[in-house]
Order: structure tokens, then sequence, then C-alpha cells
């Protein structure tokens, strides 16, 4: 595929997803929650996710700032994606703060010492190229998607209408950040699909969720989300991984290949250094 076929493709995919945005997914944090139908009762637990949740938002500045260094010198398209995204999830750790204060479970100076205590430390982009971040993008977002659905049910279960909505909307968006970075790694694969692939299979690899060994006391909150709608690996396969492959018709025995053609590498390299 010529460069610009490339680009051009990529923009026309960012205008379809901004135009949607504008038209069908736009909301307030403030206004559009139906506050008045907290539960003040739920259990701490749910409070517990929540601010976990609220701690994984919370590092959008690097999220942006790595973000935008993979992309920059890759597409207008992904420039602006990552412009609007930021906005996009902005919105989420406001929601998630809003339900914290209303609910009468965290008071303001403690939202502000959690935000403290977590910008001691400081994420990185797990992956050096614009194809690799965008492929991390849409599994991480997928997997954010199918956490957010899960704690919709949760709140619902535990009559908090509001906290429900906070999910619902929150899930709306990385659904379709999710779809946006699929249609952008489709168009990787008809770029390049044997080097997409072995993109696709070193990524699922080395996958993890940005919050981990970030968020304070991570370990323990992951223990209390153990029975509250966790994303583990079982979940990421069936609900996140198998379901892309095949969206994207990239089969299984294609990743297979990949990942050995990528350990062989892996094994060539360290045999020279070994040699030298």
């Amino acid at each position: 595929m010529a460069t610009d076929e490339f680009h051009v493709k990529l923009y026309r995919k960012f205008q379809t997803f901004f135009q949607e945005a504008e038209k069908k997914r736009r909301w307030n944090p403030v206004e559009d929650i139906p506050w008045s139908d907290l539960n003040p009762d739920a259990p701490e637990s749910l409070a517990l996710c929540a601010e976990t949740f609220l701690g994984v938002e919370s590092y959008l500045p690097d999220y942006i700032r790595g973000g935008l260094e993979a992309v920059r010198a890759s597409s207008l398209a992904q420039r602006w994606f990552t412009a609007n995204w930021g906005y996009e999830e902005l919105k989420h750790s406001m929601a998630l703060t809003e339900y914290l204060l209303r609910s009468g479970k965290r008071t303001e100076e403690q939202m502000f010492d959690f935000q403290a205590k977590l910008m001691e430390e400081e994420w990185e982009r797990p992956f050096d190229t614009s194809r690799k971040m965008s492929i991390y993008g849409m599994f991480q977002e997928m997997a954010t998607f199918v956490i957010y659905v899960r704690h919709e049910k949760l709140a619902k279960d535990h009559n908090d209408k509001a906290l429900a909505a906070v999910y619902r909307f929150n899930a709306r968006d990385e659904i379709a950040h999710a779809r946006f970075y699929e249609d952008v790694t489709r168009v990787y694969l008809e770029e390049d699909r044997e080097g997409t692939v072995a993109d696709l299979a070193h990524v699922a690899k080395n996958f993890a969720m940005p919050g981990v060994g970030l968020v304070p006391d991570y370990d323990q909150r992951i223990e209390v989300m153990r029975d509250e709608g966790k994303m583990d690996r079982d979940v990421f396969l069936k609900k996140v991984y198998f379901p892309l492959l095949k969206r994207l018709d990239v089969s299984r025995q294609e990743l297979v290949a990949a990942a050995a053609a990528e350990r062989r590498a892996a094994k060539a390299a360290k045999d020279i250094e070994a040699a030298e």
C-alpha cells in the first residue's frame, strides 16, 4: 500500500470516529449522571473498585505523552485521535471522582492525597512503535470495556443507578476507542500483514493492563476485585483476544508461526552476542 493511501485511509477512519462521537457519544459527567440515584449504603468494595479505576485513569498525562510520542511521526489521524482520546478519558476520571465524593465514600482530602500518591509514579509506554502501540490500545481499550460492563452490572445489583450510569458512559467510550484502534490495525494488516501479525503476537505475549505496578496497593486492590469482575488471563483471552483476532481475520496459526519466528530471532541474536 502506498504511504499516501495509508495516511488517507487512517484519516477517513478518524473522520468517521469523530463524527459519530460528536453525534452520538458526547456526555457531561456532572449533568448526565443521575446523581440522585446514588446508593450511599453500597458496600465499600464498590467504592474501592471505582477508586482503583480512577487510579488507572489518572495517569492520563503519561498516556497522552507516550501516545503522542509513539504516533508523532506516524499519521495526522493518530495524532488527532490521541488528543480526542485524552478528552474522553478525562471525563471518565471526573465521573469516578464525582461518584466517590457524592456517595460519601471518600472526602476531598482523601481524593487529593490519593492523586498526589499516584503522581509519585510514572507510566512509560510499553512498546516502541506506533503499530505496536495501536495494537496495545486495541487490546487495552477492549479489556477496559469488558471490565466496565461487568461493573455496571455489579452497580445495578447493589441498586446504585448513578454508578451504573458512570460505568455505562465510560464503557461506551471505551468500545468506540477499541473499534478505532481495530480499524487502524486492519489498515496496518493491509499495508504489511506479516509484520503486523508479528506485532500482534508480540504485544499479546507481553500485554499487561496499565495500572499494574503503579496504583498504590494494587495487589491488595486486585484481591478485593477478584470477586467483583476482575480481568484475569482467561477473561482476556475469551472476551478480548480471540474475538479481536476473529474480527481481524487473523488465524491462530499465523500467530503461532509469528511467535516461533520471534523466538528464533531472539535465540539467534543471543547466540551472536555470546560469540562476540
